[in-house]
């Protein structure tokens, strides 16, 4: 992918597919971290970047650390609408945003917590409603983590040194 097209992990974990580009492209580009993304940005990164932490930090209670020290080593933020090679697990936010990957067939199921969420096992593959808290509460960011854990997402722990 072209390298706008994509912000952080050449070979993330983790790919948080959004149909938006931050302020300061050029900048995060050159030198990208979770404070800088949010102090050229709005509230509305700050949030998006938090629930990104808190849904791949190996450590549920740890996420602000990880957010603020490694969470783009580990994960990128894209914004084409076309599944990354390079990524193991893929997050679409958004119904709207879906609605951008023309031709992407997948077999997510619903999680039963929350039918806004739904995985894709075989191709690791997320589908949650946009990111925001009131849509991705504590609870079902607790249950997508428990999906994933099952997966075996969080086992590899020397993948996950700084």
């Amino acid at each position: 992918m072209p390298h706008s097209d994509c912000l952080g992990a050449s070979q993330p974990r983790l790919a948080l597919y959004l149909p938006h580009r931050p302020n300061g492209l050029p900048q995060l580009e050159d030198d990208l971290s979770a404070q800088a993304l949010m102090a050229t940005n709005s509230n509305h990164w700050r949030k998006i970047v938090s629930l990104l932490a808190k849904i791949v930090s190996p450590t549920a209670d740890d996420w602000r650390q990880f957010r603020d020290d490694r969470l783009f080593q580990h994960t990128s933020l894209c914004f084409a609408p076309a599944l990354s090679n390079c990524a193991d697990w893929h997050w679409i936010g958004g119904k709207d945003n879906l609605r951008r990957f023309e031709g992407l067939i997948h077999q997510a199921q619903p999680l039963t917590v929350s039918a806004s969420v739904a995985i894709d096992f075989n191709q690791r593959l997320l589908l949650t409603p946009y990111p925001d808290y009131r849509q991705l509460s504590n609870e079902v960011v607790g249950h997508i983590r428990a999906a994933l854990d099952r997966q075996g997402f969080y086992d590899d722990t020397a993948r996950w040194q700084p």
